[in-house]
């Protein structure tokens, strides 16, 4: 068994997901952290992930990239596997620039089926109403 799928397994039986996340290697370059309630994750201000020195603002990239991981993190969460999935598809709409603050996304799976699962992501800094960023992934299982 791999090391990522000890560290799941563990994760799954425990609850405690922050060995998993601090695992995954673009998870911790970014500087991804589990959020207080369920499918909820936060991206806490990082020098490295400015685009825009002058605003300033998140690059583009760490927010999509951001936006992916906690997508994928949160189907290993809610789902019994052990890999972790495979991007087959992502797009993502840039709403408003991303501040220099904690960012914020939630997942929810929209859609399961045998083979491919869907899920939406939002992603916001002080308001749930007001998203920096919307996303829709899909994601081969095994």
């Amino acid at each position: 068994m791999s090391q990522i799928a000890q560290l799941v397994q563990r994760a799954q039986e425990t609850g405690d997901w922050s060995e998993c996340v601090d695992a995954i290697p673009y998870a911790k370059l970014l500087g991804i952290k589990l959020g207080e309630e369920a499918g909820v994750f936060c991206l806490p201000p990082k020098a490295s992930n400015i685009g825009n020195p002058t605003l300033p603002a998140l690059h583009g990239g760490a927010l999509g990239g951001f936006m992916e991981m906690s997508a994928i993190l949160h189907l290993m969460m809610s789902m019994e596997v052990l890999k972790v999935p495979k991007v087959v598809d992502f797009s993502i709409d840039y709403l408003r620039p991303g501040h220099f603050k904690d960012t914020y996304a939630r997942c929810e799976i929209v859609r399961f089926g045998r083979k491919l699962v869907n899920v939406g992501i939002d992603c916001w800094q002080d308001d749930t109403e007001n998203l920096v960023a919307r996303a829709r992934a899909q994601f081969l299982i095994d």
